[in-house]
């Protein structure tokens, strides 16, 4: 499984939603992000930003599509960016991997 960190910007509307009941969301979201897979690890929101950031573990990068385009269907954000996150031991891999492939950039 893939972590993800989801920034969304939230709306007026959801923002409105917010003031007129507020509740803790990640209650109310977590059966959402189970029902397609995905495992909500951490809800943080950014009240001067007016984002919410979420640590999201999912299979696939479609399922973590899926929620988001529920989100904004519903309002509740104005735009979604889907950030895949790897630990530092899955960076040194990577980086070895690539330095193993001998890429020769343009004009060197």
């Amino acid at each position: 499984m893939t972590k993800y960190l989801i920034e969304e910007t939230i709306a007026p509307q959801g923002f409105q939603g917010i003031s007129q009941k507020p509740e803790d969301r990640s209650e109310v979201l977590r059966p959402l992000f189970e029902a397609v897979g995905c495992k909500l690890e951490q809800f943080y929101i950014s009240g001067i930003e007016n984002k919410a950031y979420l640590i999201v573990e999912s299979p696939d990068l479609n399922s973590v599509y899926t929620l988001g385009t529920t989100f904004m269907a519903g309002g509740a954000a104005s735009s979604i960016k889907y950030i895949p996150l790897i630990t530092w031991p899955e960076a040194v891999d990577l980086a070895k991997k690539a330095a193993s492939l001998g890429y020769r950039p343009p004009g060197k």
